[in-house]
């Protein structure tokens, strides 16, 4: 199969950029996404032109390094899926695609796709853990912990981090992201000393990194890969707000 690709490219954060058209013949239709970027990638560096930058590491999912938009949606047009496990199948003979870097104020472009996220690593360092004693693991029965909590605090922590919720978001908001970080470990008994705490300097810093405000649109749940829901949202909105009251 042939496909058309109209790429971002941008040598830098400060330097302009625009779309370049590629051809790319003989597509596997069993190739990934990243996969079909490394054979462009492998014809570039032939003809010694500069291959382009995109940001990918386990390709299998779960790490959340890759992801950019395609024909203006987070990860491509298949639900539930990452770039890396997208398929060329889901594509038809001659379609055209084009490939843009996450977009918000909170995410620079460092080059053509790939884009800065450590807004994301500092909103995590600024609480997203829980303060435990050293030493061997504890019996698993030792704190007993409700299905029904467990199963929630599971659901939250599948986030990756890939920052599709934030470049779907007409605000460009981290709520879903803080939500889910903040709510994996509040559903837990080992998060409760720290939760007021926990709510008040992630959203802080969240506020500090410049993303949007959440409007309750819903765009960030629809492309998110691991299918985090909109209530980890309001859970972080009520333990904010909670701890702020407390006198936090």
């Amino acid at each position: 199969m042939r496909l058309i690709l109209h790429v971002w490219r941008q040598s830098s954060a400060t330097a302009p950029g625009k779309m370049t058209r590629y051809e790319a013949a003989h597509v596997n239709p069993d190739m990934s996404m990243l996969e079909l970027l490394d054979v462009v990638n492998e014809d570039l560096t032939l003809k010694g032109d500069e291959p382009i930058a995109f940001e990918h590491d386990c390709r299998e999912g779960i790490c959340g390094s890759c992801g950019f938009m395609i024909n203006g949606i987070a990860h491509g047009p298949l639900p539930r899926t990452t770039v890396c496990q997208l398929s060329m199948r889901h594509f038809k003979d001659g379609q055209e695609l084009h490939l843009e870097p996450w977009r918000a104020k909170a995410f620079p472009v460092i080059k053509d796709l790939v884009v800065d996220r450590g807004a994301f690593d500092r909103i995590i360092a600024a609480a997203g853990y829980i303060s435990i004693p050293a030493g061997s693991a504890p019996d698993g029965n030792t704190i007993l912990v409700p299905k029904e909590d467990a199963d929630r605090a599971m659901d939250a922590a599948a986030c990756i981090g890939c920052g599709a919720c934030v470049a779907a978001c007409p605000n460009a908001s981290a709520a879903l992201f803080t939500g889910a970080k903040i709510a994996h470990l509040g559903y837990l008994p080992q998060g409760q000393p720290e939760r007021d705490q926990r709510a008040l300097n992630m959203v802080r810093q969240y506020n500090r990194e410049g993303f949007g405000g959440c409007t309750n649109i819903g765009e960030c749940e629809a492309v998110c890969p691991k299918q985090i829901r909109l209530e980890v949202i309001a859970r972080m909105n009520r333990d904010f707000i909670g701890a702020s009251w407390s006198g936090g």
